[in-house]
């Protein structure tokens, strides 16, 4: 095991799904092939300026955030990490259904839910819990650069406890597709990607209707799905 990998538990759509190749074209990245794609084309945004709004989230790929990434504590292991894993994907966990559309959160651009889903913010509750044992906690360096982003109290007491601040009551699903956008272009890229989920994936309701293992074997990697398993229900 490379002690500088990180692991993450994600909603990654299957990737024969239409959603998938809407979000993989978006980032220009394949997190299960581990493979660059290319780019749509934009009338209102250059390929450089794409390029360099997908910089960033193109490095987790195409996912929603069950269980932020995390390194391992030096007594587990990945074989151990797997196993549990899929034991976790054989205890009958319901998938849940969203109405998704594409909105602004904060400075990016995301997939989101139209309305609450009690049944998807229980499964990321879950996730949380269930593989924290794995988890070594961030570095001093990690912890601040989270805290200069102007957590709240209760997000800073998730931080310390779970490693992550947005968990629980502070969980919000979304796959993000850009950012950050400066102000004065959220407006263009925001209609753009609008556009174009419209076109490539029309007005259906999104199915979450797995969960994905994936690795991120050192900082200058991307993460790629190890596993993945079905949702029952």
């Amino acid at each position: 095991m490379n002690s500088s990998s990180r692991y993450a538990i994600y909603f990654v759509p299957a990737a024969d799904r239409p959603l998938f190749r809407f979000g993989r074209a978006v980032l220009g990245y394949d997190c299960y092939t581990g493979e660059t794609v290319a780019h749509p084309l934009f009338d209102a945004v250059t390929p450089p300026e794409w390029a360099a709004l997908t910089r960033e989230p193109s490095i987790y790929g195409f996912h929603a955030t069950l269980k932020a990434p995390f390194r391992l504590l030096p007594s587990t292991g990945e074989a151990e990490l797997m196993q549990a894993f899929a034991g976790f994907t054989a205890s009958g966990l319901a998938a849940a259904i969203i109405n998704p559309c594409i909105r602004t959160l904060g400075r990016y651009v995301v997939l989101m839910a139209r309305r609450p889903c009690p049944a998807l913010d229980a499964l990321a509750a879950r996730c949380v819990s269930a593989f924290d044992r794995f988890r070594a906690p961030p570095t001093q360096a990690e912890r601040k650069r989270r805290l200069s982003a102007g957590l709240s109290p209760a997000e800073i007491a998730y931080l310390d406890q779970w490693g992550y601040p947005f968990v629980f009551d502070a969980y919000r699903f979304h796959m993000t597709l850009a950012g950050p956008v400066a102000p004065e272009r959220r407006d263009v890229v925001l209609a753009s990607m609008q556009e174009a989920f419209a076109r490539l994936c029309g007005d259906t309701e999104l199915i979450v209707d797995r969960v994905a293992l994936l690795r991120q074997y050192n900082a200058q990697s991307r993460f790629r799905v190890l596993a993945q398993a079905p949702l029952g229900g």
